[in-house]
């Protein structure tokens, strides 16, 4: 399959995304002089931002992409919940999923940057699981969604308390019922809680801290390894590793393929992953093949790490950069 034809298949896809929402505050200003109460910097600040974070910039990622996103989390009833919602309606995203919640606070990271430099991040979060009475309600409002029909859902867990693993146990075979793809981009939590999901995309630190193994980045036996080893214990079909500076390595049932990172100039890492599960999951959906989800992936990853802050790209920066590295070839 040609790449324009996958890329015209994003088109129209529904796209679930199931997870930890959160709300990326940002401070912007400049430093020049000490306090003189303290021996820290001032700042005088110069403007404020709001954005989403968390699984919101995964459905932001799917938005860009061409395809339909619809978020499933839980907010809380707050101002940065009311915040959220805001920057979801300007984005016209299906809020459909969301459930506000008296009984939880939502998740704001605060960075203050000054002199176009992060110095410092406050986290303001809840991380207990949600109750068992959200996990129906959300349960109940997805299969709402899967009724008028999903192309893909993806899990974006973070570690805050949405995906539990009654929860994932629950969608990952509600999602079997309708024969809906499954995607994952996991954490430490419930690494190994995500059983018969169609593709697994740990990064290396997760991969060797899910399993408690050494992996050799460079060595592909050593990766091929691990995710053989994974795939006995999860189930998954398709195991997608991003290797950061080494580029990615992808596996299903028949092959393998690993591809280095191409040369960039890193302006931030943040964000990169969810760029990766957002491209990797369209491409699945759009029937690519495992060697050619690793290679869109891995300019997406890499195009990503390139752009300053959370941020996202289009096919057109896809399409764009695949035929520049291959006309280097």
């Amino acid at each position: 399959m040609s790449l324009k034809s996958i890329f015209e298949k994003f088109k129209g896809k529904r796209v679930l995304v199931v997870g930890d929402l959160m709300l990326d505050a940002y401070i912007i200003g400049v430093v020049s002089r000490i306090s003189p109460e303290a021996p820290v910097p001032v700042l005088d600040k110069k403007t404020s931002d709001f954005r989403l974070g968390g699984a919101g910039n995964v459905v932001l990622n799917i938005e860009a992409l061409g395809a339909i996103p619809v978020i499933a989390s839980v907010i809380g009833n707050d101002p940065a919940g009311n915040e959220i919602l805001q920057l979801m309606a300007k984005k016209n995203i299906s809020t459909s999923c969301l459930v506000v919640s008296n009984q939880r606070q939502t998740t704001v990271k605060t960075r203050v940057v000054a002199n176009n430099q992060q110095v410092i991040r406050i986290d303001e979060e809840q991380t207990d699981d949600i109750s068992d009475e959200l996990v129906l309600n959300l349960l109940l409002l997805i299969e709402k969604e899967l009724k008028k029909g999903l192309t893909a859902i993806i899990f974006e867990d973070y570690n805050k308390g949405v995906l539990t693993e009654k929860f994932i146990a629950s969608l990952v075979e509600l999602a079997k019922k309708y024969a809906v793809i499954t995607s994952v981009d996991p954490k430490k939590k419930n690494f190994l809680t995500y059983r018969g999901v169609t593709l697994f995309k740990p990064n290396l630190k997760e991969l060797r801290e899910g399993l408690n193994i050494p992996i050799d980045p460079l060595n592909v036996q050593s990766i091929c390894d691990a995710s053989s080893l994974l795939e006995k214990k999860l189930g998954n079909r398709i195991t997608l590793v991003t290797l950061s500076e080494h580029g990615v390595y992808i596996k299903d049932s028949e092959k393998q393929t690993y591809l280095g990172a191409h040369k960039r100039t890193i302006a931030d890492v943040s964000g990169a992953g969810d760029t990766v599960i957002a491209t990797a999951t369209l491409c699945l959906a759009a029937g690519a093949t495992t060697s050619q989800i690793a290679e869109i992936a891995n300019i997406a990853g890499g195009l990503a790490c390139e752009k300053a802050g959370v941020s996202t790209l289009t096919i057109a920066e896809l399409q764009s950069e695949y035929h520049r590295l291959n006309k280097n070839k």
